[in-house]
């Protein structure tokens, strides 16, 4: 299977959409004077041809709600000053992939230029982790307007807090090198920090870079990255209808397109070590920084308009891989949580039991055909979650506490000492959730 990807903006004339004679689909972005305010997929068969007026009715049917809201908006809400002064570092944290690295750079510098007549210089950071070789600070090399540090321990949340401690910037927005930022990119992030300038975090919608393979289908089928097209401001202990807030920290956002103001992660402690840490627990670190950003009663933004572009697992053993890393790192994070956060503890214990409740319907329903994802993925994802549940937190603070203190050496810097979370005040016991 394959979907064509097609980006519209109803300020400008709608076309006529036509498939190729592989592509069984279409997946459609829908804008409104640059603005995403709807996306849907719909499966056709090869060939089809949509007229204007098809594609009309369909952008009816999708995006009413939003395109009226968002005129709504334009006609009454007159938009905040962008902060001018506010400095931003981007960091790519990466690993051995210096394709994807190119990619994501060309995306981040058409971001910048988008914005430069209004908005502040862009730093970037590439933050190489643990590298096989020299490909990646050999092509930053030749890139004079982008900086280069290396991480030789290797983990993703261990080149957090390097990016966290060599960034310049009032804000640092952390992408993935598999992620291609939207034009608007720069300018939806510096808008939501005018409109919010209490937030110490804010993070993105994600939508799909490619829809090539099943696996990319299946997973975009299943909802992917995205959180909606709804801003949305987290604060406080408490969100109506939501009982298990704030520890189902899924809600808030992706760690492939989020942003944080430096002052406020230093003051948390920087990102946990002993999550992300790359093959053995490749997860929980956003989740975890999101619940501690708001429990520290800071305000956490979803800004559609900080958009980002994702390159999903283009086959089906990775993906499979995904699931299973995604229940592993929550119930990590969830473990790691109920024995640091006291005052939650009730809401961490539902959300296990809602979680697995909710897994054993998505697997009931995935054997009966009546899920976009087959049994196995669902399956992985339970399987993740049991192994994170009973004890992986654990585990993984003991593998980090193993790393050796000579490679630990090779990566200093002035600012305080970061890679455990600090505790929220009257935490810490060594109670197991279990």
């Amino acid at each position: 299977m394959s979907y064509s990807l097609v980006d519209i903006d109803v300020a400008a004339d709608l076309p006529s959409l036509s498939l190729g004679a592989s592509e069984t689909g279409l997946a459609v972005l829908v804008r409104r004077n640059g603005r995403p305010i709807a996306f849907w997929m719909e499966a056709l068969p090869p060939e089809t041809t949509l007229s204007p007026g098809d594609v009309a009715v369909r952008i009816a049917a999708h995006a009413a709600h939003h395109l009226l809201r968002e005129r709504i908006r334009d006609d009454l809400v007159p938009a905040a000053e962008p902060l001018r002064t506010t400095s931003v570092t981007a960091a790519i944290c990466t690993r051995d992939r210096p394709e994807n690295v190119v990619r994501c750079l060309e995306s981040l510098e058409s971001a910048a230029a988008a914005a430069s007549d209004h908005l502040p210089e862009l730093e970037i950071l590439v933050v190489d982790n643990a590298p096989s070789d020299a490909r990646t600070r050999d092509l930053v090399a030749s890139k004079p307007d982008v900086r280069y540090v290396c991480e030789p321990r290797a983990g993703l949340n261990v080149a957090r807090n390097l990016a966290l401690r060599e960034a310049t910037g009032e804000l640092i927005a952390f992408v993935d090198d598999d992620v291609v930022v939207d034009r608007c990119w720069l300018s939806g992030l510096i808008q939501a920090c005018a409109e919010n300038p209490d937030a110490a975090a804010f993070t993105g919608l994600v939508l799909p870079y490619e829809l090539e393979t099943d696996a990319q289908i299946m997973f975009e089928l299943h909802g992917g990255f995205r959180r909606g097209f709804d801003r949305i401001r987290y604060q406080g202990p408490q969100l109506p209808g939501n009982p298990l807030y704030p520890a189902g920290a899924g809600i808030f956002g992706a760690g492939a397109n989020m942003a944080f103001r430096r002052d406020a992660l230093f003051g948390l402690g920087g990102f946990d070590e002993a999550l992300d840490t790359g093959a053995p627990l490749p997860g929980g670190g956003d989740l975890d920084m999101f619940y501690r950003v708001v429990r520290a009663r800071f305000p956490l933004v979803y800004e559609p308009r900080y958009l980002a572009f994702h390159q999903h697992r283009r086959d089906l053993a990775g993906l499979r891989r995904q699931y299973w890393s995604w229940g592993l790192g929550l119930m990590a994070f969830v473990s790691k949580s109920y024995r640091t956060d006291l005052e939650e503890r009730a809401k961490l214990r539902k959300l296990v039991v809602w979680w697995f409740r909710y897994q054993g319907k998505q697997l009931l329903q995935s054997l009966f055909g009546s899920h976009p994802l087959t049994w196995d993925m669902v399956a992985a994802e339970i399987w993740g979650g049991l192994r994170g549940l009973f004890g992986e937190y654990a585990r993984s603070q003991a593998r980090m506490a193993r790393m050796p203190a000579s490679m630990a050496s090779e990566s200093t810097s002035s600012t305080p000492a970061m890679g455990r979370s600090e505790p929220h005040p009257h935490l810490l016991t060594d109670d197991s959730l279990l």
